[in-house]
């Protein structure tokens, strides 16, 4: 192949090496005013009243909206008011907006706004969520509407369950001679992308409304605000440029909601609402915590017979993706392994936290943190390599997921070749711990990874391509470019299929829901195989056109042309053809005559076969296929006062077919350094009063420069047969393992076993000295 596995340069790489790249912030007018949130200090309490009198009094202020009258929003449940009424449910929620010529005069005013609250006790874990006497996030759960299948607990604070029964579980426990149990926990936190969130929202005097927005999910935001304000969907015009990262994060649909009813307030001006990097952290939506409790039941020569499993994921104050996130938990929650007989609860519950989004992975860092502890806890007791264990449950070609859906050589990679590799370029061999001095000692943790993608049954993708009169094409996908380089893979894989040069293809970069073929959402590492998969079927459509009007010029039946190298040609006498600049816009004879027209291919793709879960068993088949790996992450770990270095990392993943190999290299590397920020030391620092403490950059602290290992990547090519040239994604797989491999690494390192991020030194001080019990 000509294209595919080459290191093509991104198609927006110079624009954003130049500066010259443009994302939401960016743009600016004259005649576009501001809006500013006012935000809850507090995680709950009611609000007694507002007052916005002396907000007024800024010169400059053109409106202000609070939360009176305005819809429940969600997409799973309608629970979330677009701004708070009555009360308050997390530190950071938005109560009004102001709306004013300039920023710093819209905060001015909105630091005017006088609100009385009266505190309420807090829901500060899922843990204290469910016991049966806590204090209820939601009172009037039973009143919401919500999506079929959905299915809340009106007084609890269960927003949604989902269950996994599969095989004996009595049969599983009577054949394990050895079981292992243990609880795991981390906060939420933040996805701390280089841009924060940003809407622009204009109001038109013909009653259509345009949306610009730092979006993964511009036809959602389409979709959400004709269902929640009553709009034909035609009106809603939604622009994404570049997306400055979004790790999921910019999924959800908030600001979007907000923007608009600002523009309302001044009759439809253009208003944008921009959030600071503090908002970013605690009033948009973050990333999931979870409590859970793992136990495990295996033969003594190792085979794993029963999993018992419960997930409490913190959802937040609202449901908004926790249930999705809790429902792929579900699906996947036993790592990679084969194990017959399964039983998982899977809880999305409310607390008074920052809400959930996706965060990278899509809640499989956090579920294979707790089973992958889980499995070195078992590897320990059976006095095996954790490893050796691993390969001997790796999950192969014939065995059936938790769900029940039966693998073969094509929807399941292969994770025995990953473990094999991943040992060879982390040097396992040599051993777990290696003495460096009576100080210092050097050692590895491990872990496995799966994940499949849990998306709607009838999440489609489509793809136009026009061409240009010298017989360049153009290409248009509603895949919003968030940094992972999808369309320059498009790109690739319509030049290799057209066997021409990728040079000539031009990637339309920005998204336009009135003018862009839908793609369902840019997440869930599916952007490759479903709009790559409307891209081969939009080159089919071209080509067939080339051919018909190459044909009647020929006087040659369709059969015997052949297309490559931007020509099209006999199949036995490539010299006799014609360029694709003579077909691009129809062929003109000498006479005078012309025959066909613009050539404009079409082509879309749609899931197959998803099924949804059956609710007593989970029975179903929830995605198109389950890519998997093996890492290892080594540190350096000083046993005098706890602290430690990471020194390397290394990910092995079975990615089908390498399309683009430093891109591939470049998201597992980006993804490994997330998994080990989250890892080490992201989270947020909750009081006893569910408030934020470190919602800046000065304290919540991302892995910096200078403190990265060195990180090694392979890859395995066990083709997946119906993605494009057999590709898998890859965009969230290097950060899955991280936690769990840096969790056992420390917890053989310090002789502690360790159950919680982020793990810090203090955390690793603590449990030794058995002061767990201090914060």
């Amino acid at each position: 192949m000509e294209t595919i596995g080459k290191s093509i340069i991104r198609k927006e790489a110079l624009d954003k090496v130049t500066g010259k790249a443009k994302y939401t912030g960016d743009y600016q007018s004259s005649s576009m005013l501001h809006a500013k949130m006012v935000i809850s200090p507090y995680a709950h309490a009611k609000i007694k009243s507002i007052n916005i009198q002396n907000a007024w009094k800024v010169q400059g202020v053109r409106g202000i909206v609070t939360g009176q009258q305005v819809p429940l929003v969600g997409e799973a449940i309608q629970d979330r008011p677009i701004l708070a009424q009555d009360k308050v449910r997390y530190h950071g929620e938005p109560l009004a907006v102001v709306v004013a010529d300039d920023p710093i005069l819209a905060k001015r005013a909105a630091d005017l706004i006088a609100i009385d609250y009266e505190l309420l006790p807090v829901v500060n874990s899922p843990s204290e969520a469910i016991k049966p006497d806590t204090i209820l996030v939601h009172e009037h759960l039973d009143c919401y509407k919500r999506a079929k299948h959905i299915t809340p607990i009106p007084g609890t604070n269960i927003a949604s369950r989902f269950k996994i029964r599969k095989g004996n579980m009595d049969k599983g426990w009577r054949e394990s001679n050895v079981i292992v149990e243990d609880s795991y926990s981390f906060t939420p936190s933040d996805h701390a992308a280089i841009e924060t969130r940003c809407s622009i929202v204009e109001i038109r005097s013909d009653e259509s409304i345009i949306v610009s927005s730092s979006s993964q999910a511009p036809y959602m935001i389409k979709q959400l605000m004709s269902m929640y304000f009553g709009i034909d969907m035609g009106k809603v015009i939604v622009n994404t440029p570049l997306v400055g990262g979004g790790y999921g994060g910019k999924a959800a649909v908030q600001l979007e909601l907000i923007a608009y009813l600002a523009s309302k307030a001044v009759g439809g001006r253009k208003v944008k609402l921009e959030n600071t990097r503090e908002e970013d952290i605690i009033t948009s939506p973050c990333h999931i915590g979870l409590d859970a409790k793992v136990k495990l039941g295996c033969s003594k020569d190792g085979f794993i017979k029963a999993a018992e499993i419960l997930y409490l994921f913190d959802g937040g104050a609202y449901s908004d993706k926790g249930i999705d996130l809790s429902r792929a938990a579900a699906v996947d929650c036993t790592g990679p392994y084969h194990i017959e007989n399964i039983w998982c609860d899977s809880f999305c519950m409310y607390t008074n936290h920052p809400y959930a989004s996706p965060y990278r992975g899509f809640s499989h860092s956090e579920l294979l943190f707790a089973f992958e502890r889980t499995v070195d806890l078992l590897a320990e007791k059976l006095q095996m390599d954790p490893f050796e264990l691993r390969y001997k449950n790796a999950i192969l070609p014939g065995h059936t997921t938790p769900t029940q859906t039966k693998l073969n050589h094509s929807n399941i990679g292969n994770l025995r070749a990953c473990i094999d590799r991943a040992k060879e370029l982390s040097n396992w061999d040599e051993g777990q711990m290696v003495e460096v001095d009576k100080r210092f000692v050097r050692v590895k943790g491990a872990s496995c990874i799966w994940k499949t993608s849990t998306i709607p049954s009838n999440a489609s993708s489509g793809v136009i391509i026009t061409f240009n009169k010298d017989g360049t094409l153009n290409l248009m996908s509603g895949v919003v470019e968030i940094g992972t380089g999808t369309k320059t893979i498009l790109a690739q894989i319509l030049a290799e299929y057209l066997k021409m040069n990728v040079d000539h293809i031009f990637v339309r970069m920005d998204v336009d829901t009135q003018t862009t073929p839908e793609h369902w959402k840019t997440v869930g590492s599916r952007g490759t195989f479903m709009a790559g998969r409307a891209v081969l079927e939009a080159a089919d459509d071209t080509i067939l056109q080339l051919k018909s009007v190459a044909s009647c010029v020929l006087r040659t039946s369709i059969d015997d042309l052949i297309v490559a190298n931007s020509r099209v040609f006999l199949r036995d006498d490539p010299t006799v053809g014609l360029g694709f600049e003579e077909l691009a816009y129809g062929y003109t004879f000498e006479n005078g005559n012309s025959i066909g027209g613009q050539i404009i291919g079409r082509g879309n793709y749609i899931l197959r076969n998803i099924t949804p879960l059956n609710p007593e068993t989970g029975a179903g088949n929830p995605g198109p296929e389950w890519t998997v790996g093996a890492q290892v992450v080594e540190v350096e770990y000083d046993r005098r006062d706890y602290t430690y270095k990471l020194i390397k990392a290394t990910s092995v993943i079975d990615i089908g077919k390498v399309l683009n190999e430093k891109a591939a290299r470049g998201q597992v590397t980006g993804a490994m350094s997330m998994g080990l920020g989250f890892a080490a030391r992201e989270t947020f620092r909750l009081d006893q009063l569910g408030r934020v403490l470190n919602h800046q950059l000065r304290t919540y602290r991302p892995i910096h420069f200078g403190e990265h290992p060195e990180y090694a990547v392979g890859f395995i090519e066990t083709p997946q047969l119906d993605a494009p040239y057999g590709a898998r994604g890859v965009g969230e797989h290097g950060i899955l393992g991280m936690p769990a491999a840096l969790g056992n690494c420390l917890s053989l390192a310090s002789g502690v076993s360790l159950h919680q991020l982020p793990l810090t030194p203090e955390l690793i001080w603590r449990e030794r000295e058995g002061k767990s019990d201090l914060i």
